[in-house]
């Protein structure tokens, strides 16, 4: 860390935003911690200045610095949460009416809706009228005859925003926490005659211009290459407008481990920036002056940050082209490039700007990525020499992918529970081709308004992107081609990690004692696998999970499960990604069956019988009971007692309809039934002492057997 004196005060600035997203009213803390800070600070002052000894430097007021950085993190997240405002729309307790906002960010499509952020300015109460209110909401809008809406439009929406719901299933995405992070608490969905167009009046006059140069350059890039499919890719890894890429397409690169040229990142920028190195070193060999140096730095940041408007000053695009400038700032004014120092210096003041970008899985994979690379790239380079220059540069590409894999392997198991087993197959040819397209889609982008010029660069690009497809779908079809159902705890992640830094130290610095170390954080994390793994193959469950509107049961033996549902998994496999995947997942489910309660699809499984009124399931010494239909001319009824009665799609309005038909141990209501009958039956089972259970109020019933 001498080398990289920021790095120290990024870091305390981490532990302030750390603290204070699990501490938030640990106000008495942060006084006392700034008190110690400014105190230790102004005593190492005095002592530094009266020390007689040239180059002497107090450590006290190091240690104040350092303290300062971590309250400067803690009062920076406070600011930023919204909910800590008194006018935020959370603290609000009378019924909202109306409320105009304006959309504050790019809209997305999506298949049947437009997904907007609304800022909220003001609101209509029923006791207050119209009054100042802040606050933002996540709409989505039907689309059906409507055209996609534009950054700045102001809307009067009728309504009230609900707030976002947690996680209800076990592992579930924690979406409520991934929007209260940008400060987003409530969404609401919106037919066409709940809103109107009152005016245009865009926050931010730069972020217009970023989205207008955005829509514009996805335009172009949609009419110069014309197919979807290669349109598409090009628009997503370009422009970060990923509406129109097939989701098989999507899979693909996922499985052969290119799915981060799909979303425009640091990946991006840091070709674009080599991109500029090696076209301006080319215009004047040798030693350069000052002058010429702080040229060509102007010149690379003015084509990094016009990138960054073309994107639409994507999140994950301003972080990067943050850090690059840092480097170009560094190299332009003859500084020595320290990579922890230049990350200290770029993520210091990113979370300054927004101290929840630290919870972001882009911004910590960007930054690990960066960091292995800088650090290990060298060593492992020169593992291997090779004289052939095409060879060599194959060796290099290959070495970069190695260690920003190595770098991201836990962050990434963590996140998305999978690992592309042919990463270093894919990795030189799809990193070669962005290396090409970029700077081709850029230039095209430049000549749009010159007709020859315009056409070669279209049937350049689309040639090209269709090429990067072709080699990716054939990456994605070997066999064993993607690791899936990974899982690791945080504990066990950060457990990896000391054993990924422990024996990188060991290698490098040839220190036997971080060897025993890696060796021992192994044999600790290995236990703990093999701890979960004996534990799932003795698990004995079930389940009724919460899916929206829809009924979905599991009963889970070892590594085997079935689930019944009514989704239609194959042709809505978004949704059982989103809400039941991670919970299988989570579970080590190995062997999956999925059958479906409109069809006759598990009558060949043992115990199992469906009827238009009920289906009934015997596992594992217990009865399963799915009620569909209570009132009819049918009066059926069932003579013994059933271990778990689930009522669906309405099959029950009153608490009678139950009477001498069907006697439970345990009532439990699914997602399929309608929210405001539900909460009506809950209300009088509890007048009645009636004990019972919703998914849509409670979460995933779970019963380990």
């Amino acid at each position: 860390m001498k080398s990289a004196p920021f790095a120290r005060f990024a870091l305390a600035l981490v532990a302030g935003i750390i603290g204070y997203h699990y501490c938030p009213n640990a106000h008495y803390f942060a006084i006392i911690t700034g008190v110690v800070g400014i105190g230790c600070f102004v005593g190492g002052w005095w002592q530094q200045a009266h020390h007689q000894t040239p180059g002497f430097r107090s450590l006290g007021m190091w240690f104040g610095l350092v303290t300062l950085a971590m309250l400067m993190g803690w009062l920076t997240t406070r600011y930023h949460t919204p909910r800590t405002h008194p006018d935020n729309i959370v603290h609000l307790t009378d019924s909202l009416r109306a409320y105009v906002g304006v959309i504050d960010g790019l809209p997305e499509e999506r298949a049947k809706t437009y997904r907007v952020e609304l800022e909220i300015s003001k609101a209509s109460t029923d006791r207050a009228g119209w009054h100042p209110l802040s606050g933002r909401v996540i709409v989505y809008l039907d689309k059906t005859g409507q055209k996609k809406p534009r950054y700045g439009e102001v809307w009067i929406v009728s309504g009230e925003p609900r707030p976002i719901d947690p996680p209800l299933n076990p592992a579930e995405f924690d979406y409520k926490q991934y929007l209260g992070n940008k400060g987003i608490y409530h969404q609401q969905y919106l037919r066409p005659y709940q809103r109107q167009e009152i005016g245009y009046a865009p926050r931010n006059q730069i972020i217009r211009f970023a989205t207008s140069m955005n829509a514009f350059a996805d335009s172009v890039f949609t009419r110069q290459v014309g197919s979807k499919a290669e349109s598409g890719i090009v628009n997503a890894m370009l422009l970060g407008v990923r509406d129109d890429v097939d989701p098989e397409l999507y899979k693909a690169y996922s499985a052969a481990g290119a799915v981060h040229v799909l979303s425009v990142s640091g990946l991006h920028v840091g070709i674009l920036f080599n991109v500029m190195v090696l076209m301006l070193g080319l215009f004047r060999k040798g030693k350069k002056t000052r002058k010429e140096k702080l040229i060509i730095g102007i010149a690379q940041l003015v084509v990094l940050w016009f990138y960054a408007l073309v994107t639409g000053l994507s999140p994950a695009v301003l972080r990067s082209a943050g850090m690059f400038s840092v480097l170009i700032l560094g190299s332009a004014t003859n500084r020595e490039a320290n990579i922890l120092n230049t990350l200290g210096v770029s993520s210091f003041f990113i979370l300054l700007f927004d101290p929840y970008a630290l919870f972001s899985a882009g911004f910590q994979l960007s930054y690990v990525a960066v960091a292995g690379i800088g650090l290990w790239h060298k060593s492992v380079y020169e593992l291997i020499e090779v004289k052939n220059k095409f060879l060599d540069h194959v060796w290099e590409i290959t070495a970069v992918a190695l260690v920003a894999q190595l770098a991201t392997f836990p962050l990434g198991v963590y996140y998305f529970h999978q690992f592309p087993t042919y990463f270093l197959l894919a990795n030189p040819v799809v990193m070669d081709m962005v290396a090409g397209l970029l700077p081709l889609a850029m230039f095209s982008l430049a000549v749009c308004w010159v007709p020859f010029l315009r056409d070669l660069t279209g049937f350049l690009l689309q040639k090209m992107t269709w090429l990067l497809n072709q080699s990716v779908s054939q990456t994605s079809q070997l066999p064993g081609g993607l690791w899936e159902r990974l899982w690791l705890s945080a504990f066990e992640m950060l457990i990896l990690y000391g054993v990924i830094l422990a024996a990188m130290y060991a290698w490098r610095a040839r220190q036997a004692s971080y060897g025993w170390l890696a060796t021992g954080l192994a044999l600790l994390l290995m236990g703990m696998l093999l701890s979960d793994e004996l534990a799932r193959r003795n698990q004995q469950r079930l389940a009724v999970h919460f899916l929206p509107h829809k009924t979905a049961v599991s009963l889970t033996s070892g590594g085997q499960s079935i689930l019944l549902t009514d989704l239609d998994v194959a042709n809505d496999p978004r949704s059982f990604d989103f809400y039941l995947k991670n919970t299988f997942g989570l579970w080590g489910i190995g062997d999956l069956t999925v059958g479906n309660t409109k069809q006759d699809s598990l009558q060949t499984v043992p115990g199992y019988r469906q009827t238009d009124a009920y289906a009934l399931w015997v596992w594992q010494g217990k009865t399963v009971l799915l009620i569909n239909k209570l009132r009819g001319q049918t009066r059926w009824q069932l003579p013994a007692v059933v271990d778990y009665a689930i009522i669906r799609r309405n099959a029950m309005q009153q608490w009678s309809d139950l009477d001498r038909r069907v006697v439970a141990r345990h009532i439990i209501f699914d997602d399929s039934n309608k929210t405001p009958l539900t909460d009506r039956l809950l209300l009088e089972a509890r007048q009645r002492g009636i004990r019972c259970y919703s998914v849509r109020q409670q979460g995933a019933y779970i019963d380990e057997l």
